[in-house]
């Protein structure tokens, strides 16, 4: 993994600057604003730059608390300092005095012989034991490329199995839950003119295998998403979207869920809400893994809320709570981790990979996800997601 940008050693040019960006087309114009700004800038105080695509370089977002795009961080010389925003111009016009400021400081503090001397000194004495331990780490890349190759070929053979696996079931499932459908609309319509009604037991008979057929749809989906693994890349398509009506839909399917366990289900969800910049199909995805979650862990009679909030001007927050037994303070921390299972779900259905594919998907869409458990009980899952600019 590439390794997080450095502060700077060049004394001419101690001023380096970090500009987060993504793909969006909305913030193309902004983008194109704040960089002629920095262009204009650096003719009176020269200064490193280096633009992140968050999308390429996730993990520098993580590390530098990056919740925003876009986003200009300040990382040398101390102390950092970020901007983020729409009006990130009309910010780094406030600020950009005080960082000039802090340069010359800076420069006129390390300009010294004796600070020059020093820093010659050191790198040639850093210089021999630097190429040596290269050449060693050379030869231990090499081996471990050699191994990665070999444990890669094993993947990729577990992958093409799991994958065959799930096509060669799915197919049966398909054609099963086909005749069942054709099976059900043939007796409704021999009893369309009847007097009697369809009888209790098969009514009941038809219900339940129409939810078994789901249950080994979702079983087979989760077979392919483990045989991909927690590495493979999600395919996001991300497009602008009504989160409202996307969870009143996903609130409509669970409907017979909640049914079958007396379940209340309370909703919140404002009628004017931004749209969202996320894919349809995976924060679906999300929100039917942790609706079925609330609906597991909740007692019979028990209460789920479902409420959207409009977070801040860049995100939505939506946030699923339920009254079952809730997360052990010392596990929430890794609950999201891949095939982590708590101690009292090792005899329930699933494989564990449920809430770490949300994280993925959440993450994917530059969003977070956590957990709270309040203390009258009950486990309260949150996310959140990009609004569409």
């Amino acid at each position: 993994m590439p390794l997080a940008p450095q502060e700077p050693t060049d004394l001419e040019v101690p001023l380096h600057l970090l500009l987060f960006i993504d793909n969006r087309p909305s913030l193309k114009e902004n983008i194109q604003q704040i960089r002629h700004y920095l262009d204009i800038l650096q003719r009176d105080c020269p200064f490193k730059l280096q633009v992140i695509t968050v999308g390429d370089q996730p993990y520098l977002a993580e590390l530098f608390k990056v919740v925003a795009t876009p986003t200009l961080v300040k990382i040398h010389p101390e102390p950092r300092q970020t901007l983020a925003g729409s009006d990130l111009v009309a910010q780094l016009q406030k600020s950009w005095e005080k960082w000039q400021q802090q340069s010359i400081a800076y420069q006129a503090e390390n300009h010294s012989q004796d600070a020059l001397s020093h820093a010659t000194s050191i790198a040639g004495i850093d210089a021999l034991g630097y190429s040596s331990q290269m050449i060693r780490l050379s030869d231990e890349v090499f081996l471990l490329k050699q191994e990665q190759e070999k444990l890669q070929e094993q993947l990729r053979f577990k992958e093409q199995v799991l994958s065959m696996l799930a096509h060669d079931l799915r197919s049966p499932l398909t054609a099963a839950s086909l005749a069942l459908e054709t099976i059900e609309l043939a007796h409704q319509s021999n009893h369309t003119h009847q007097s009697y009604p369809i009888p209790p037991l098969v009514e009941q008979l038809l219900r339940q295998a129409r939810n078994q057929f789901k249950v080994m749809d979702r079983m087979i989906g989760d077979i392919l998403i483990a045989a991909r693994g927690s590495s493979a890349e999600l395919q996001i398509a991300p497009n602008r979207l009504q989160i409202g009506s996307l969870c009143q839909g996903v609130v409509r399917q669970m409907y017979e869920q909640l049914q079958r366990k007396s379940q209340e289900l309370v909703t919140d969800i404002p009628q004017l809400l931004p749209d969202v910049y996320a894919d349809e199909e995976w924060i679906t995805q999300v929100l039917v893994n942790l609706l079925e979650n609330a609906i597991k862990y909740t007692p019979h009679g028990g209460k789920i809320e479902v409420c959207v909030l409009h977070r801040t001007s860049q995100k939505i927050q939506v946030s699923i709570m339920d009254n079952g037994p809730g997360i052990p303070q010392e596990t929430r921390d890794r609950i999201f981790e891949d095939h982590f299972r708590l101690q009292r779900d090792h005899g329930k259905e699933g494989y564990g990979i449920g809430l770490s594919l949300c994280q993925r998907v959440i993450r994917a869409h530059y969003g977070h996800i956590w957990v709270d458990c309040p203390s009258t009980g009950g486990s309260c899952f949150h996310f959140t997601i990009p609004v569409y600019c």
